[in-house]
Parts: C-alpha cells; sequence; structure tokens
C-alpha cells in the first residue's frame, strides 16, 4: 500500500531501504530540490526514526498538507514519535516557508482577481478568518503584503484604519484585500458584502482604491469585484 503525501506517493517502505548515504539528510544536502516532500519533512524531523515518524505523520493527515499546516503542537504530539521539539520544528519550518513566499514580491504585479488570489493561498490552511492587505503601486506591482486583523470579519469589529495604515506607510495608491474562510467555501457572506463596501467607501476618501476583495478557500476563491457585490 502506498501514502499519498503532499502531492507525491511512495511506498512506506521504500525510504528505509536507501543506502546511509541516501538518507534523506544526505539527499538534502546534495539537492534539496530533488527530494521528494517526504524526504524533506524527515530531514526536518532528523533522527534515527525520521522516516519512521514522517510517514506516521503522512498518514495521520491523509496526505493533506493544509491539515499539516492547521495542524497545532498539541496534534502534532499526539503523533506516535513526535515530541514537542519535533513539532516546534515542524511548525517552525512552515512558517519559514510561509514567510518567504510573503517576501519574494520582487516585480510581482497583480493584473486580475487570479492574480491577487494566488498571493493569498496559504491562508487556506488558516483555522481562523485572516484579513489582508495587498499593497500596489500605478503598475500594479506589489509594494508588500501585511495580515491586518484576525478574527471574525464583519463590518462592526473591521477597523478602517487598521486595515489602510500599511498602504499608507507605503503611500500606495491601491490595494486589494482578501480574507479567508476556514470552513472552506469562497461564497460572500452578508457581512462580506458589508466590510467591503465600508472599505470601498474608506478608500475614496484615503484616496487610495479598493481594487478587490478577494475570499480564499481550500482550493478556490471568489472575487466580489467580478460578482460586483460591495462595488456598486
Amino acid at each position: 500500500m502506498q501514502t499519498t503525501f503532499m502531492g507525491g506517493s511512495y511506498a512506506p517502505s521504500k525510504l528505509k531501504l536507501l543506502a546511509l548515504r541516501e538518507t534523506p539528510i544526505q539527499r538534502s544536502l546534495t539537492d534539496s530540490s530533488a527530494c521528494s516532500n517526504l524526504e524533506l519533512l524527515s530531514a526536518v524531523i532528523g533522527g534515527p526514526k525520521q522516516i519512521e515518524i514522517a510517514e506516521a505523520i503522512a498518514a495521520h493527515f491523509k496526505g493533506d498538507l493544509h491539515l499539516l499546516f492547521q495542524a497545532s503542537v498539541v496534534e502534532l504530539v499526539s503523533i506516535s514519535g513526535v515530541g514537542e521539539a519535533t513539532a516546534a520544528r515542524i511548525k517552525s519550518a512552515l512558517t519559514l516557508s510561509r514567510r518567504l513566499s510573503m517576501t519574494c514580491m520582487d516585480r510581482v504585479t497583480v493584473n486580475s482577481p487570479g492574480d491577487a488570489a494566488a498571493l493569498c493561498s496559504d491562508m487556506s490552511t488558516f483555522d481562523v478568518e485572516h484579513l489582508r492587505v495587498i499593497m500596489l503601486n500605478t503598475r500594479s506591482v506589489v509594494l508588500g503584503i501585511a495580515d491586518v486583523y484576525k478574527g471574525s470579519v464583519n463590518s462592526s469589529q473591521i477597523r478602517v484604519a487598521e486595515v489602510f495604515r500599511p498602504a499608507l506607510q507605503r503611500n500606495a495608491p491601491s490595494i486589494v484585500v482578501a480574507h479567508n474562510h476556514p470552513g472552506g467555501t469562497s461564497e460572500p457572506s452578508p457581512d462580506d458584502i458589508a466590510v467591503t463596501r465600508v472599505l470601498v467607501q474608506a478608500g475614496k476618501l484615503l484616496n487610495i482604491e479598493v481594487l478587490d476583495h478577494i475570499i480564499q478557500g481550500h482550493g478556490n476563491f471568489c472575487s466580489l469585484k467580478e460578482k460586483g457585490l460591495g462595488f456598486s
């Protein structure tokens, strides 16, 4: 039986047959880009039982990287062989990868809802709602990305000043706002539409155009601008 993990298919016993010089850590030192995802996870875990532990994690999350991103330390340490130190290494590696993806913005442009959604795909792994602001210059080049709010996104709780502060600090003439639905659906709610209206009107007062509001689900997204919701 094979275990599917993070987009790859692996026989659980295959890695155990590798020669010592070909263990996940050694392979990652030679060429990490050639390593499978299971091997990379094994290298992060380290230790004499790294392969067995990585396979146990793969089985626990049924090969779903989103579930691994969402997992708490408590859930990770409930898996056989995973202690607090191992859980901390895994969470740290995942957090670093997320932060790196957000900082590699050199000359990235947003010319469509799909472009904006691509910069928010990591939000599908969040277990609570986050509100993100993508700041753009006059040529639609990304100036920066900031997560400005965590919690239920509705018009009664959102602080408009907090949403626009990063854009004001960077002199951004336009922004795209985005938030996630932890339940997985990207269907906009009445609160989502109300928040959009509030932000669009505030942007007009601040001379910062709100170009779109993206709702990120699990593997899907919705553009409120395309649907004409909150922008009329």
